[in-house]
């Protein structure tokens, strides 16, 4: 039947007809879009990377955000999604076990417990004999205990695709197969003009959902989307007698030490998955051939080989069997592993909708976030990390393919808490890099920064230590945290988003994105928060104003992007102009009760209260170089911010080492910090997300009720607060202290997760910040946090653990040095 012609203009348009641009098509319908939502596919639905998708999915993952989206997905496909259409899926309900061999597994698995539990789950760790009660012909040996997860299983993804299709359509969605979009761009309108084998239509909201060609789309539009191309490999083999006489199937097992993949029934056949973990193959760095349809590759049984002869170990029933089909196949990997959903960046109403390497498992829950960040301005999980502008210019195509291989060999590896990738680094070293790694520091990426973790010092290995556990990182940042709280420690925090916004109408334009007050003397600083329109937080940042109509914003390394196309998208006719100093300018943060001693005998400038008050910004000379002194603290402690163009750096740190060697100055990095602001009660990234309003995150002192400003009204609804974010205290065990994600529990009741964890060296507390019911977040009230599988008596704070009147930062008087 021929197809009708294409509409001339639509609201939407959806290019790429995989499980996520189907996906999202359906949830734009369930968001009231759908009658005005085109999607585009240049072949069949499904004929890209998902025809050929093993099409597992499970609940065992230790991604809160993710959890959400597997939990609604597993919900879907196991019914609701054909109840509603009347489409089969082809759901196999099997459950899953994920098995571990070690004890830093075994301590995985009893975080991502914890997670679970946080999230409702039907998930138990469980010791091998249970395992093998459910799944007989599994070769245990070496497993120690295992996740089973009863709900997880397995789905058709054609089916799936073809059901959510319908779905989509029912609500109005019109969906053009074998339309090839030829070209993207943007008109001066703003609307983006899609050049199609068939025609052209004119939209105000395009969306990228390529799968493997998505970054050449991007490139049409001049965007640099950073994904490539993998190849994975899974194999199906000739029948098994063992399972003609079974009444049930048996569970998925993810084995990730000794297959690295998974093995599962496919009907009367195995079906095994594998991750080598080393030489993995990359495909089409330039581009993915427009004739790729249902394409696979030829086997590479070499590549493959040690992980498939030890899951002919794991499965000897399987090992007699010939291999009836071979499955390799192209997969989209971001340097990551996170997808790309979310604003394309630097341009307006261009959205991401690729960068999948679990479309089946992730797909549908992350698509219905972006439809709801497309039609209401959020998305109702922490979208952080899926976020496509957390990449810079940095992430050049060459880079991609190093990380994207780097990517792929720890698809199957712990992820450990702050794990370090460290592939194709540094990419943006700051000008103290050589220095400080000579003097011991352990570096992380962010934004393509390097910066300093921790310092290692006595012996200790001038590498990351990795486990869930506490490690020899652990004393190394007490160390620094004690530094800095009885002498004086320095940073280097040239990472953070430095912008500066001049202009005639700079002051109102911050003025109505702010949720504070700006500061209304030169030199004043002000911590705000940038709303969206559905009143949840965008950011948070500092803003200094250094003149009539000069404003200096600073924010986290990731948020960038995220400011600049905040800033633009809401700029309309002020008259302003946007400079990013992130690169250009550099920042050093000095911290404690020495740091007024140091920083004086670095320069003229007076120091004193009188002088240079708590919250305010000077101009000050040090080592003959202009610095801007802003003085303020991250740790609760006595000190100033010191920013700087790139070349003063070197020659500034230097001078306070000199200065500061009598005092007994330290270096310290982010670590350290984190467990300050901790004991501080200061909030930070993990906590402002745009998931959470400002009533909400318990943030509502630093909103204005007498002014305008974008959000504000849905933000000060205080009658829709689903949760609340409460300051706890933790009881510690002097081995696991928590990452974040943890189950709260009230009466034996879950009321919570946590959002960041750390242990306070100075009070000797674990700390957190959880979200709870608001029921169960007044002070006072005692809970259990799960932490490393058990439960750990808890009580919610109604003040900082450290200095609650917060007098140190304002201190006018330098102690004594000690006798």
């Amino acid at each position: 039947m021929a197809q009708k012609n294409l509409p001339s203009h639509a609201r939407v348009v959806i290019v790429g007809g995989g499980v996520m641009g189907v996906g999202l098509a359906y949830h734009l319908g369930h968001e009231g879009w759908g009658d005005d939502v085109v999607l585009l596919e240049k072949a069949e639905l499904t004929s890209g990377s998902t025809w050929h998708a093993a099409g597992q999915i499970t609940h065992s993952t230790s991604s809160f955000s993710l959890g959400k989206c597997v939990d609604y997905n597993i919900d879907l496909y196991s019914g609701a999604l054909e109840r509603e259409t009347g489409q089969p899926v082809t759901w196999h309900g099997c459950g899953s076990f994920r098995l571990a061999y070690t004890d830093d597994e075994m301590d995985w698995l009893r975080h991502t417990l914890s997670v679970g539990q946080s999230l409702g789950f039907n998930i138990d760790l469980v010791d091998p004999s249970f395992v093998a009660t459910k799944h007989p012909f599994y070769n245990l040996e070496g497993v120690q205990g295992a996740l089973y997860t009863p709900d997880d299983g397995h789905v058709d993804p054609t089916n799936v695709t073809m059901s959510m299709a319908a779905g989509a359509r029912a609500k109005g969605v019109q969906i053009f197969r074998h339309t090839r979009a030829t070209n993207i761009t943007q008109a001066a309108s703003g609307e983006w003009i899609v050049e199609t084998e068939r025609g052209t239509i004119t939209c105000e909201h395009v969306v990228n959902a390529g799968g493997t060609y998505a970054r050449q789309m991007g490139e049409w539009s001049g965007l640099q989307l950073p994904m490539t191309s993998m190849t994975h490999h899974y194999f199906v083999t000739e029948p098994v007698p063992e399972f003609a006489d079974l009444d049930r199937e048996l569970p998925v097992i993810r084995d990730n030490k000794k297959v690295s993949g998974y093995i599962r029934m496919e009907q009367q056949r195995g079906l095994i998955g594998i991750y080598e973990k080393e030489n993995p193959n990359s495909v089409w760095h330039d581009a993915c051939p427009w004739d790729y349809e249902n394409w696979l590759f030829e086997p590479d049984y070499d590549r493959v080989m040690p992980w498939l002869e030890e899951s002919l170990n794991r499965m000897p029933i399987f090992a007699d069997l010939g291999i009836t089909r071979e499955v390799h196949g192209a997969i989209s990997h971001p340097p990551d592993g996170n997808p790309l959903i979310g604003p394309a960046p630097g341009v307006r109403n261009y959205w991401c909708c690729c960068g999948t390497q679990i479309g089946i498992g992730w797909g549908p829950g992350l698509t219905r976030e972006l439809a709801r960040w497309m039609v209401h301005g959020a998305a109702d999980i922490s979208m952080s990390g899926y976020d496509p502008r957390r990449f810079g210019a940095y992430a050049t195509k060459d880079w991609q393919i190093i990380k994207a291989r780097e990517d792929y060999c720890l698809r199957h590896e712990i992820p450990f808490p702050h794990f370090n990738r460290l592939a194709g680094r540094p990419v943006k070293p700051s000008p103290l890099y050589d220095r400080l790694h000579a003097k011991g520091a352990v570096f992380e990426e962010v934004f393509g920064h390097e910066r300093p973790r921790w310092f290692a010092k006595g012996g200790v290995a001038q590498l990351d230590h990795y486990g869930f556990g506490r490690t020899d990182t652990h004393d190394m940042v007490a160390a620094e945290c004690k530094a800095v709280r009885e002498a004086a420690g320095l940073m280097d925090i040239s990472a953070f988003t430095k912008i500066e916004i001049t202009g005639p109408d700079a002051e109102p334009l911050l003025d109505y994105l702010c949720a504070n007050r700006l500061p209304q003397k030169i030199g004043g600083i002000g911590l705000t928060h940038m709303l969206n329109r559905a009143g949840r937080i965008e950011l948070e940042c500092t803003v200094v104003k250094l003149a009539a109509d000069r404003y200096y914003l600073v924010c986290a390394a990731f948020f960038e992007q995220r400011l600049l196309d905040h800033i633009a998208t809401h700029q309309g006719n002020h008259q302003i102009q946007a400079i990013n100093r992130s690169n250009d300018w550099c920042a050093l943060t000095l911290n404690g009760p020495r740091s007024r001693d140091i920083l004086a005998a670095c320069t003229d400038a007076p120091l004193d209260n009188a002088h240079f008050k708590w919250l305010t910004a000077q101009q000050i000379t040090i080592a003959g170089h202009a610095v801007w002194a802003f003085r303020m603290s991250y740790s609760g402690e006595l000190g100033w911010e010191l920013h700087m163009p790139r070349d003063a750096t070197v020659a500034v740190y230097d001078a306070l080492f000199t200065a500061g060697a009598p005092h007994g100055l330290t270096d310290f990095g982010s670590f350290a910090m984190n467990a300050l602001r901790m004991e501080k009660a200061f909030k930070g990234a993990s906590e402002l997300t745009n998931e959470v309003t400002l009533a909400e995150a318990d943030v509502l002192r630093f909103a204005r009720i007498d002014k305008d400003y974008l959000g504000k009204d849905k933000t000060l609804n205080a009658d829709t607060r689903r949760w609340t974010c409460a300051y706890l205290e933790i009881t510690p065990d002097g081995v696991h202290d928590g990452h974040g994600g943890e189950a709260v529990v009230l009466n034996n009741q879950v009321v919570g997760a946590t959002a960041s964890v750390a242990y306070g060296p100075t009070v000797n507390k674990i700390l957190a910040f959880a979200y709870l019911t608001p029921a169960a977040a007044n002070p006072g009230t005692e809970l259990d946090v799960m932490i490393a599988g058990h439960p750990r008596a808890a009580r919610v704070l109604a003040e900082p653990a450290y200095d609650p009147m917060s007098t140190l930062p304002r201190t006018d008087a330098t102690p004594k040095a000690a006798e």
